[in-house]
């Protein structure tokens, strides 16, 4: 089974939408339980992990647009 792996920022796109239409959620703190945000109408909810992991679609990276933070 491969678990997905997000952080703070990240933008999940889920299986099924919320009641809004939307299917892209940011992540707004991670651990046992996370608490995710909707983008399309802004309501967060703090789900259990295992339960949000089954129903994740993809994760966009906050990081994608090809930032190096090497130092």
């Amino acid at each position: 089974m491969n678990i997905p792996k997000f952080d703070k920022g990240d933008t999940l796109i889920m299986k099924k939408k919320h009641p809004c239409g939307s299917f892209a959620f940011e992540v707004m703190r991670t651990g046992s339980d996370v608490r995710i945000k909707c983008k399309g109408c802004g309501h967060d909810m703090t789900l259990n992990r295992l339960k949000l992991e089954k129903n994740i679609k993809k994760v966009e990276l906050q990081n994608e647009g090809g930032e190096n933070n090497d130092q």
